[in-house]
């Protein structure tokens, strides 16, 4: 990370627990050096013991990536960042509408079988991400499941927990592959308005949908961390992880340019003045 990189994820780091006097004691490592390698992981996909000497020892790395798994803290990390990038864009951090998709991808020999299974429709025996995102792409869930999980099976999971953690959303569009009694369910039990976008007979090709193509652009940024072009992963919420931070990594890039040009402008007005 850059030191202006630096700046925004310092910010939004979770509290460890001895600061507040929670229990515990300070770590070994430098924050800093502990992300840096986690995020060196998950942009080039190498494993945790070909870690760079460059970085501290493997093992410290992936027991800290373990800790902000089972504690959530990689979630917390990536909402905070979240909300600053929608704040940055003069949106409300909280948002009132979703995307909902799902992408299959294949599973490396180190899935087990019992959290992969075959996507008949995609033809892909791995796992299947299913995630759902704001009105412009960031990332607000995220369930790993084996491809053979269905969208509806998925989303009858994920939609309780949305609405309970986004209280402001009313409406979530999908693709063809939530239709039937999902809609009915959705309005009935959740009070949530799930509206289909569905491509029409005479399209042909490759066009642009309605508000669908900001979750598929979603996924094709997820498809730029190389630990995500396959999933590696032993347990499912180790991808969940993995996919948290590899959005962190791209908010965080674009709030520090964000800075960075703010701070050069104002330092060029200042000159002028």
């Amino acid at each position: 990370m850059t030191d202006e990189e630096w700046q925004v994820v310092r910010d939004a780091m979770p509290v460890p627990a001895w600061l507040e006097g929670r229990g515990g004691q300070p770590e070994g490592y430098c924050h800093r050096q502990m992300l840096d390698a986690i995020r060196y992981v998950t942009d080039n996909g190498i494993k945790w013991r070909a870690m760079p000497a460059d970085f501290p020892v493997w093992d410290r790395v992936y027991a800290f990536f373990r800790r902000w798994r089972e504690r959530g803290l990689a979630r917390e990390f990536h909402d905070r960042l979240r909300d600053k990038a929608r704040e940055e864009q003069g949106r409300d951090p909280e948002p009132t509408a979703a995307i909902i998709d799902s992408q299959s991808v294949k599973g490396a020999a180190s899935v087990p079988a019992g959290s992969r299974g075959y996507d008949g429709g995609k033809k892909i025996n791995g796992r299947r991400r299913h995630v759902i995102t704001d009105s412009v792409g960031l990332l607000l869930m995220v369930l790993v499941t084996a491809a053979n999980v269905t969208d509806r099976q998925a989303a009858r999971v994920m939609l309780p927990h949305l609405r309970a953690r986004f209280r402001k959303i009313v409406l979530v569009w999908a693709d063809g592959g939530y239709t039937g009694r999902l809609v009915d369910w959705a309005k009935e039990k959740l009070q949530l308005t799930l509206q289909i976008v569905k491509r029409t007979d005479d399209m042909s090709g490759f066009v642009v949908l309605p508000r669908r193509w900001c979750v598929e652009r979603t996924l094709g940024w997820l498809m730029r961390s190389r630990r995500l072009v396959r999933d590696f992963e032993t347990l499912p919420a180790s991808s969940e992880t993995f996919v948290y931070f590899s959005m962190a990594m791209l908010m965080s890039r674009r709030l520090a340019r964000t800075a960075s040009r703010t701070k050069h402008e104002q330092s060029r007005w200042a000159h002028a003045a």
